[in-house]
């Protein structure tokens, strides 16, 4: 614990860097001018969040989105999503889909944690990237709709089905063939982690050739299944390509989890990482030029795993990956909140409940944050000013995902991290409120896990 001077110090330094925000539900002009000004000729945007429950963080976001789409020109969002539930939301805001408005393009969501994806926040999104599409086409003449994709991990049955549905429209004597490649996974079908079991124990075989075959039969045939497709035909394949592609990765994920966290975290953050470029070089095919994309996941995910306890763990993350490889074009931004509400269950497939946030735990960054008196702010992290080099001493950060467990918190919820190494800039709310939920009916899906299994982020 520091002496009262130095914090105090820190403090006084603190106050002078923040550049504040207007109160939640303004027009936030000072962040999104700073942010134009250091966005120019960035590839990825990568727009964190400090919980998957609140409003605040959910609706800056989407503002910072509308903005970098509208005058900077981004083409896609990318989310912490698995890719056929965000491609049902793809084909909608592209003016692809039979769905008559964004509830129904959100309705693939319907595995724990539903309130991730299906609110009322991303629900206005959708609507408004619809709208903004919409009008491109008409009155700009613009091709290619600005696009919502999902990156993570967990949809292996569904992208098979997606494979198979695919194939029975392009090809169907080759459909046959993936339907009998894919039932290598028999009764596991519905259990992974008994197939993962299984295979560990040395009971049943994989099933890593099978599908990787597939990936490759798919990939052998591109050429034909373009010709064959319409106008939207490119786009179509690479979804199937990407759905083949997961379960391939997925498969490897559950043969891994009885090998401990490094390693699944490790697939699971590689494989969002791999879809992002991937999916930056079919747009930029499309395109002519380069892609840019703006990515939504939690902090844990999109700020450096290198500066956290995660990298001395050994475990990367997209932050870290898109550093090493994109370091002057990409951009971390970060999130966090010292007091308020979240939404967030107590146990897994349990109910949304709005939750109340404790105080902050003493000398962590939420704690410091709350002791100025600007409550709404943000911090340019690249500076060289005495406030930053204040904040490059290891300290708490509190990540709350999907499960909020106040009573086990320190152990649960905090992790020690650099915050100037960790992101480029810092964006506080000081007290925040719980995200709304759009009714939904949890289904669970066989053979898949649930969001951000096991973690919670």
């Amino acid at each position: 614990m520091p002496d009262l001077d130095s914090r105090h110090h820190l403090i006084d330094a603190l106050e002078k860097h923040a550049q504040p925000l207007l109160e939640a539900g303004a027009d936030h002009e000072g962040l999104i001018y700073t942010l134009r000004e250091h966005v120019k000729g960035k590839k990825f945007i990568l727009i964190g969040e400090a919980t998957h429950g609140t409003a605040e963080f959910y609706r800056l976001r989407a503002e910072m989105t509308q903005h970098l789409i509208v005058e900077e020109g981004f083409d896609a969002v990318a989310v912490e999503a698995d890719w056929p539930d965000a491609y049902r939301v793809n084909r909608y805001v592209s003016g692809r889909s039979e769905d008559t408005n964004a509830d129904a393009a959100l309705s693939n969501f319907e595995r724990f944690p539903t309130w991730m994806w299906r609110n009322t926040v991303v629900l206005d999104f959708v609507t408004w990237l619809r709208n903004y599409n919409e009008e491109a086409r008409k009155y700009k003449g613009q091709q290619e709709s600005v696009g919502f994709y999902g990156l993570d991990l967990y949809s292996m049955t569904t992208s098979m089905e997606a494979v198979l549905a695919y194939l029975d429209k392009v090809d169907p004597q080759e459909a046959a063939a993936a339907r009998a490649r894919y039932g290598c996974f028999g009764q596991f079908i519905s259990n992974p982690q008994a197939y993962g079991y299984a295979i560990a124990s040395g009971r049943w075989d994989s099933c890593e050739q099978e599908v990787i075959t597939q990936l490759m039969q798919l990939q052998r045939k591109a050429r034909l299944y373009l010709e064959k497709d319409g106008v939207f035909a490119g786009n179509e394949y690479f979804s199937a390509q990407q759905n083949a592609e997961l379960v391939k990765n997925a498969e490897e994920y559950y043969r891994a989890m009885f090998r401990g966290r490094p390693s699944t975290w490790n697939l699971r953050d590689r494989h969002m990482f791999e879809t992002l470029e991937k999916l930056a070089s079919h747009l930029e095919s499309r395109l002519g030029r380069e892609a840019r994309i703006i990515v939504w996941a939690h902090n844990s995910h999109l700020g450096n795993a290198a500066a956290t306890d995660m990298g001395q763990r050994g475990e990367v993350n997209i932050g870290q990956l898109v550093s090493e490889s994109y370091a002057h074009k990409s951009l971390r931004i970060g999130f966090s909140t010292s007091c308020g509400r979240v939404t967030a269950a107590t146990d897994w497939d349990g109910p949304a409940e709005t939750k109340t946030i404790r105080d902050p735990l003493p000398d962590s960054y939420e704690e410091i944050f709350s002791q100025l008196e600007k409550k709404h702010f943000f911090f340019d992290l690249r500076t060289g000013s005495e406030a930053v080099d204040m904040l490059r001493e290891k300290r708490l950060q509190r990540a709350i995902g999907v499960i909020y467990r106040p009573e086990t918190e320190r152990v649960s919820h905090y992790f020690y991290t650099s915050l100037p190494r960790q992101f480029d800039f810092m964006i506080h709310i000081d007290k925040t409120e719980a995200l709304q939920p759009l009714p939904a009916f949890v289904h669970k899906r066989p053979g898949e896990m649930d969001e951000t299994y096991p973690s919670g982020l």
